[in-house]
């Protein structure tokens, strides 16, 4: 199986001089054409500008979400878990487990 990161990559000019809206329609794009989403499980997720609008995407394309529990983290962000189809801890295995199960 191959992988590929369709993140909106950091260099990307809509991260500094585009609109709210322009980065959620590149957002969009990029999760319309997964198998599943990745997303960051910290407790400090929660209060992402993003999280809600990259969750919110997802579930409108009905792709699952996998979230990762952070290295040694005993806490977690309630929105990912209650949003999450499977929460994996910070493993390389783990992490490519789950993505083999959902994709």
């Amino acid at each position: 199986m191959s992988f590929y990161d369709h993140s909106v990559p950091k260099d990307n000019p809509i991260h500094t001089r585009g609109t709210d809206k322009e980065l959620e329609a590149a957002i969009d794009a990029k999760i319309k054409g997964t198998t599943c989403v990745l997303i960051m499980a910290g407790k400090y997720s929660t209060y992402s500008k993003w999280i809600n609008k990259e969750i919110e995407i997802a579930r409108k394309y009905n792709k699952p979400i996998i979230a990762i529990r952070p290295w040694a983290s005993l806490q977690a962000s309630s929105v990912v878990q209650e949003n999450a189809s499977e929460i994996v801890g910070w493993q390389g295995t783990s992490i490519v487990n789950a993505i083999e199960k959902w994709a």
